[in-house]
C-alpha cells in the first residue's frame, strides 16, 4: 500500500497497528484514510502516545499535540519556540519534549505534573531508559542524564566535545550512545563514564537503535547498516563493527526494527527500503528505489511503514 502526500514526511508512527504519517504541512494522515490537522506549520517530531492511542507531535508552532482519529488536542504550548525533540515511555507514562535549552517532562495520566530541566545549550535529542525513570538529553558538549520525576537535581553530565544530535540507551541500561553532528558516534559506559569512540562513517548518522535485546546497535550513515556488538561488559570496546546490505552509490538514512527480535529494516537515500533477518543477513526489498531519500521509518508487529522527502509513503508486511 503506497501513498503520495503533498508534503515532506517528517515521521511515521504505528497507532494501534495502523501507520500514521506526520507531515511537513502540519497534518497527520493514517493509512486508512483518516486525517487530522495538528499544527499551524511543520511537524518536526512524532512519537506514539504512552497510552497506546494516537500519536504526539511537536511543531514549529511551539505546540505539542495529541492526535487521534476523532481529532487533535493541545498538550502544551510554548509561544515563539520550536518543539523539535520528543520521547515517550509507555512503562512510566512520561512524555518528554525539548524546546531550545529546556527539557519538559509531563505525565500522560496526571495533567498537573510538570518538570522543566534547563541546559547551557540547545537540546537536540531525547531518550528514556527502558523503564522510563531516567532521561538523556543530547546537547553541545555531551549528554545530560536526569531522573525524570525529580524536581530539584543536578544532572550527571557525560562529556565529549562537539554537537550531539541523537541518542539511544541500551536495553540493559549499561550504555548510552550518541550520534554526533560529525560523521561519528560516541558512547559511554554508564557505570564509570568510560568513553567509546565509534567512527568510520561516510555520512552523518541520522538513525540508531538497539536490536536483539541489546546485543547489537544498528545505525544508518553508511552504504549498508552498520552493526556494533554490545554483548559483554565492555560493549563494542575492542571489537569491530560489521555491515549488512552494502549498496554502492547509496547511503542508509533510517533504520528500524524490533528491539526484542532480530529483524532489521533500512531506508536509503534513493528511496529504497529493505528488510532482513540478522541470523541470515539476507536482504529482501520492501520498496523499490524512488529517487527521494527515506526520511521516516517504523516497524511494529511484523509490519513496516516509511515516508520520503518528496511525500511518498507506504506500509507493508515484513517479508521475513
Amino acid at each position: 500500500m503506497e501513498f503520495t502526500f503533498d508534503a515532506y514526511v517528517s515521521d511515521v508512527v504505528f497507532d494501534g497497528g495502523r501507520a500514521a504519517f506526520a507531515l511537513g504541512d502540519g497534518s497527520v494522515r493514517w493509512e486508512d484514510g483518516s486525517q487530522a490537522t495538528a499544527h499551524d506549520g511543520a511537524i518536526l517530531c512524532a512519537a506514539a502516545h504512552p497510552s497506546g492511542l494516537g500519536l504526539l507531535t511537536g511543531g514549529d508552532d511551539g505546540r505539542l499535540v495529541w492526535s487521534r482519529h476523532d481529532g487533535s488536542e493541545e498538550v502544551a504550548k510554548l509561544s515563539g519556540r520550536w518543539i523539535d525533540a520528543l520521547a515517550v515511555s509507555r512503562d512510566s507514562g512520561l512524555i518528554a519534549f525539548a524546546a531550545g535549552r529546556d527539557l519538559h517532562v509531563r505525565d500522560a495520566a496526571d495533567a498537573a505534573f510538570s518538570r522543566i530541566f534547563s541546559h547551557e545549550r540547545s537540546v537536540a535529542a531525547l531518550a528514556f531508559d527502558l523503564r522510563g525513570r531516567r532521561i538523556a538529553a543530547a546537547t553541545y558538549g555531551g549528554a545530560a542524564l536526569w531522573y525524570a520525576r525529580i524536581a530539584d537535581q543536578k544532572p550527571v553530565m557525560l562529556r565529549w566535545a562537539g554537537s550531539h544530535v541523537g541518542l539511544a540507551f541500551s536495553p540493559d541500561g549499561k550504555f548510552l550512545v550518541s550520534a554526533m553532528q560529525e560523521n561519528t558516534l560516541h558512547g559511554w559506559r554508564l557505570s564509570d563514564a568510560k568513553d567509546m569512540r565509534m567512527g568510520g562513517y561516510p555520512s552523518k548518522v541520522r538513525s540508531l537503535l538497539f536490536l536483539e535485546r541489546g546485543l547489537w546497535l544498528a545505525t544508518a550513515g553508511a552504504n549498508g547498516v552498520v552493526l556494533w556488538p554490545f554483548s559483554g561488559a565492555n560493549g563494542p570496546m575492542g571489537k569491530q563493527a560489521s555491515e549488512i546490505g552494502f549498496e554502492e552509490g547509496s547511503v542508509v538514512t533510517r533504520v528500524a526494527g524490533s528491539p526484542r527480535e532480530g529483524s532489521l529494516v533500512a531506508g536509503l537515500d534513493n528511496g529504497r527500503v529493505w528488510a532482513c533477518d540478522l541470523a541470515s543477513e539476507k536482504t529482501q526489498t520492501v520498496r523499490e528505489a524512488s529517487g527521494a531519500p527515506i526520511t521516516a521509518l517504523a516497524c511494529s508487529d511484523g509490519r513496516v511503514a516509511w515516508g520520503d522527502e518528496a511525500g511518498g509513503a507506504g506500509a507493508a508486511d515484513l517479508p521475513l
